[in-house]
């Protein structure tokens, strides 16, 4: 293992031979389950909803894998959109193949999915892109808005009209994560969150994830990273001083750079306010849009063309200003 790899990853499980194996294999699946869906039949839902949710896991993990693995903060604010875009790729597959409007590919009731709606949430507070924050919210707001104090103080100050309550749906492990977004006490508020780092790992027990670096051979095996970024986003919201939270999977160094780059709050705040626009206006400025009511709806748009309408059963349709403004890939 090279030593440039050992002084960058971020957890002592990952070899540079497992990582660069496992990041090609997860790349080339998230392309293909992405792009080649012409050997499924549109008309076979089932299929469609299993690749798609493939899809979909196999771009967080990639995610996941490529933090673990030290790649650069900076690039990973941007290959986060791909992962919420997985996952609204697989929310319009789920909603057809189970006959359910708007049905969420993160219910809250499943620990797992729990866990990763949370995590969601805390990469985007973390790394600054409210508009997928709010994408994320769309995907889980139609069944779960108003049911759990996590999900819904993780959302409070970016998004209007959040519910104020005293209920969640996973006393373990969250519980000293939830009492600390209201502790006073400044150190105990800092123990809590250590404490629930402390019990992060072995509440997921039951996880296909749990054990990961177990199973570790060469460059197979599913260990993608053991990261509570939620823990991080409560630390970060709080201004709290994190300097003795050490767990592995609190992630340090990303609450570190959020701090350094405040900045980007305000650009990413300004963008968001004046990046929307309605069917039938006029579109207010050159660049990339999307609207969450088309899956791969991301287009270029020129100032002053009037906004299409996608039309479907999602409602009326809003585009979204894209902070990622890069052209795609080829």
């Amino acid at each position: 293992m090279g030593a440039q790899f050992q002084a960058v990853r971020r957890q002592q499980f990952l070899t540079e031979p497992y990582f660069n194996g496992v990041d090609k294999f997860l790349a080339e699946s998230v392309l293909h389950w992405r792009d080649n869906l012409q050997g499924v039949a549109k008309t076979d839902a089932e299929n469609r909803m299993l690749a798609l949710n493939t899809h979909a896991n196999h771009a967080y993990m990639r995610f996941s894998l490529r933090y673990t693995g030290g790649i650069s903060l900076d690039l990973l604010r941007t290959e986060l959109t791909e992962v919420v875009e997985a996952y609204e790729r697989y929310q319009k597959a789920l909603e057809v193949f189970e006959a359910v409007p708007e049905v969420t590919p993160l219910p809250l009731e499943d620990l797992g999915d729990y866990e990763r709606c949370v995590q969601l949430l805390g990469l985007c507070i973390l790394l600054y892109r409210p508009d997928l924050l709010a994408r994320v919210a769309a995907l889980v707001d139609p069944a779960y808005q108003g049911e759990d104090t996590l999900y819904e103080e993780l959302l409070v100050r970016y998004l209007p009209d959040r519910a104020e309550l005293d209920e969640w749906y996973h006393a373990e492990p969250y519980n000293p994560l939830i009492h600390a977004l209201f502790e006073e006490d400044r150190g105990q508020t800092a123990e809590l969150v250590n404490q629930y780092c402390k019990g992060w790992y072995s509440a997921f027990k039951h996880v296909p994830w749990h054990d990961g670096h177990l199973r570790i051979r060469g460059t197979d095996g599913d260990y993608f990273g053991y990261w509570a970024f939620e823990a991080g986003a409560v630390a970060y919201l709080l201004d709290l001083d994190d300097s003795n939270i050490t767990h592995m999977v609190y992630p340090k160094d990303l609450v570190a750079w959020a701090r350094a780059n405040k900045h980007l709050s305000e650009e990413a705040s300004n963008d968001t306010q004046h990046g929307r626009c309605e069917a039938g206006q006029l579109c207010p400025r050159d660049g990339f849009w999307f609207t969450p009511a088309q899956a791969d709806s991301r287009r270029f748009f020129k100032a002053g063309e009037v906004m299409p309408s996608v039309g479907g059963d999602y409602g009326a349709t809003i585009w979204q200003w894209d902070l990622n403004q890069g052209a795609p890939n080829p």
